[in-house]
């Protein structure tokens, strides 16, 4: 008898999957809003779909990659379907839903985070460059998903929690291991540290400080 052989997953293969989960969390992350906001479900769909494709637009975008990959290749198009389908179907019985919301959001900005900034070194940007596109293809999705559903976006006002700083730091990471590691090493070792940030500044361990004003301080 023949013994299987499974064939090695390339480097190509891998980036890819990285980049559908995080279309997937995105969708789900922009889903559950449509939900707790009471949009049919047309809307909950396009939501989920806007925020799960609007970081990876933005990177490509920022990398020279036209037109956005979404439109090249329609397998991310059906994961953001499939995972605003699944928002929609099984949201309102999730107990913890904000938990929940933040949790996909928060798997998103690492993945998108993380290849923003892949995508920027192999366009030849610099260190700058490759946080700034980085942090940008990972807060991108969530903006406009607060936007539309006219919230304040989150990176404006969540002093207490890292969100942006999470993405850019992410970014920097694969920055530094990129010419260490390999590819998709770098990539997820950038999204483990946005995940990192995003767990440890939700527990209030660490915070961005906030310029106090005279207003602000209690009289008497």
């Amino acid at each position: 008898m023949h013994e299987l052989e499974w064939a090695p997953i390339t480097l190509e293969t891998g980036l890819r999957v990285l980049d559908l989960i995080g279309v997937l969390a995105f969708a789900m992350s922009g889903a559950l809003l449509g939900v707790r906001k009471r949009f049919d479900l047309f809307g909950v769909l396009v939501l989920g779909c806007v925020t799960a494709v609007g970081g990876g637009a933005i990177r490509d975008t920022l990398t020279g990659q036209t037109p956005p990959l979404f439109l090249r290749d329609e397998t991310y198009l059906y994961a953001a379907l499939l995972g605003s389908g699944l928002a929609f179907a099984f949201g309102t019985r999730l107990a913890r839903f904000e938990r929940t919301l933040s949790v996909f959001d928060t798997v998103g900005l690492g993945l998108f985070a993380a290849s923003g900034a892949l995508g920027a070194i192999n366009f030849g940007l610099g260190p700058l460059g490759v946080v700034f596109a980085g942090m940008l293809s990972g807060v991108g999705g969530g903006v406009i998903r607060d936007l539309i559903a006219n919230e304040v976006p989150e990176i404006m006002y969540r002093s207490e929690q890292l969100y942006a700083t999470a993405a850019a730091a992410g970014a920097l990471t694969v920055w530094l291991l990129y010419p260490h590691v390999t590819p998709f090493q770098a990539q997820f070792s950038g999204a483990v540290v946005v995940w990192g940030l995003r767990w440890i500044s939700r527990r209030g361990w660490v915070r961005l400080p906030v310029r106090r004003l005279p207003e602000d301080t209690p009289q008497g």
